[in-house]
């Protein structure tokens, strides 16, 4: 449990150093990196840590997924703190180390939304909705689609990121809206990104057991 531990930690500091470090450094360079630089980055770093990391942990690297796994019954619930926590520490540790390198940078990748609270809580739901039920499928299939599951949680993510990344922030994850928002002092709207993402990761799992049900009374 310790090396798993471990992974969601290291997996979840990746995730969030270099996600909302793109972020940032968009924002330090005056745009250098750009909106589809940062959407780019979100995925690469979280098919990265899929690869790397998969085989021990999961690689789940956000608390809202945890949760849906435990919903799916391929999480035991006496290790879903354990996840959580490993993964709010790494998400903690990241958003330190670069307030620490950008101390002037004001929100340090948090996410908020650009139109109404509501709007963004719609999204992300909907956002995380989507990205859970590829997972489920991608990490519980066959062989075959186990060795796809970097590129397509990742493009997912990508995705995602590109196209509603502007309005909600796209964040589909607690742990990595958590973190900058604390360090920064940027709290407002934190619960549509505490909740939504939990939400919609939770809602795909229903479906998903409908969806693969071997038990059809009809063709």
């Amino acid at each position: 449990m310790i090396k798993k531990s471990v992974c969601e930690f290291i997996g979840t500091f990746a995730l969030v150093f270099c996600g909302t470090g793109a972020v940032i450094i968009d924002k330090e360079s005056g745009g250098a990196v750009s909106h589809v630089g940062v959407a780019i980055t979100f995925g690469l770093i979280v098919m990265s840590m899929i690869y790397a990391l998969g085989d021990i942990s999961g690689a789940h690297l956000n608390p809202a997924v945890s949760i849906a796994f435990v919903f799916a019954g391929r999480l035991p619930m006496n290790n879903l703190a354990v996840y959580i926590v490993s993964q709010i520490a790494g998400a903690f540790a990241a958003s330190g180390l670069l307030r620490f390198l950008f101390p002037f940078n004001e929100f340090l990748g948090a996410t908020l939304p650009a139109g109404t609270a509501m709007q963004s809580f719609v999204l992300e739901i909907i956002l995380t909705f989507l990205l859970m039920l590829v997972i489920i499928n991608v990490a519980t299939g066959s062989k075959e689609q186990g060795l796809f599951a970097g590129i397509a949680i990742g493009s997912v993510v990508l995705l995602e990121a590109m196209f509603a990344g502007p309005i909600c922030g796209a964040s589909m994850n607690p742990a990595r809206s958590l973190a900058p928002a604390i360090v920064s002092g940027h709290t407002e709207h934190l619960w549509v990104y505490l909740l939504a993402p939990v939400i919609g990761a939770a809602l795909a799992i229903p479906l998903w057991k409908y969806l693969t049900s071997k038990n059809y009374t009809s063709k």
